[in-house]
Order: structure tokens, then sequence, then C-alpha cells
């Protein structure tokens, strides 16, 4: 009798150190509400979208990189890249190209060649993670989805965001 007391003493505490675990990563509730929206666009869409990743830097030049999937592969990728000119126009197209299936990864600049899924697999193993020296940010305006993830480092002033910022998710 007394061992079945400890035994379920033992299980009892051991429960409840499980239990009190602490989340790993930052914004738990919300990544998960937004994977879910995800899952279900996923299903919805045969696994077929588009997106746009896009940036900024302080200097005025910005990039737009908007990446193409079918059944769950990168097919082609197009970049954009812009830059402020004292001139007229005042924006200028510094460097634009498109990438078909054949030429993937044939361009060093534009994001790199990822799925939706590859991009919430990062969220929540590196952007998300909770440290304590940084400011870490997620929003979910594409309809539910991710449209915007990642940290900046306590004391940076330019240029810091660790992340992703995509202007929109589309299906095709």
């Amino acid at each position: 009798m007394k061992a079945n007391i400890y035994f379920f003493l033992l299980l009892l505490t051991s429960t409840v150190f499980i239990s009190c675990k602490k989340d790993t990563i930052a914004y738990q509730k919300d990544f998960n509400r937004s994977y879910d929206a995800w899952a279900g666009f996923k299903a919805a869409s045969g696994n077929s979208y588009r997106y746009t990743v896009s940036s900024a830097s302080w200097t005025g030049f910005s990039t737009e990189t908007t990446i193409t999937v079918k059944e769950g592969k990168v097919v082609q990728r197009a970049y954009i890249a812009k830059a402020v000119d004292r001139t007229n126009p005042p924006i200028r197209i510094v460097e634009e190209w498109t990438e078909n299936a054949a030429q993937l990864g044939s361009h060093a600049n534009g994001y790199a060649l990822r799925t939706l899924d590859d991009i919430y697999r990062e969220a929540k193993d590196d952007w998300l993670q909770k440290r304590g020296n940084v400011k870490t940010y997620f929003e979910a305006t594409n309809n539910g989805m991710i449209s915007s993830c990642g940290y900046v480092e306590n004391g940076c002033m330019d240029d810091c965001f660790r992340g992703i910022t995509i202007r929109s998710i589309e299906k095709i």
C-alpha cells in the first residue's frame, strides 16, 4: 500500500513539473493560430501559391522577391531592387530579374528559395525563440498567415531586423 502511495506521489510530482514547462517561443498562441490559417490555405490552394517578401533600409534602398510555389515546390522567383535617387524620378530600379524553374538560384540577390512551410519552420526554430537580449515581433495580417516575424537585438540602431516581412500571399 505504501509503495502505491509513493508511486502516486512520484507520478503527480512528475506531471506537475512537466506541465509547468515554459514555452520556448514568443507569441506561441499567435503563431499556432497563424499556422492553422496557413494549413487551411495550403489545403485550399493545393499547396500552390505566390508570396512576396519585402525589405527596406533607412537609406531608402528596398527589395521585393516574389516566390511562386506549385504543389509544394518553388517554380519561379522574381526580384526587384530600388533605390532613392535625388534626381527625377526619385526612385530608381537598381536590379530586376525573373528566374524560371530551370534558372532557380542563378542570381545571388533575392530572398532564398523557400516555401511557406520552410518559413514557418524557421519562425518556430529561430526567429521566435525566446532570447534575453532581443525584442521579438510577430504579425499575421495576410488573412491570418505570417506577415512579419523576427527580432531586433537590443541596442542595434540601423537595419537590425532578423526575420521576414511578407507583403502578400495569394493562391495561384
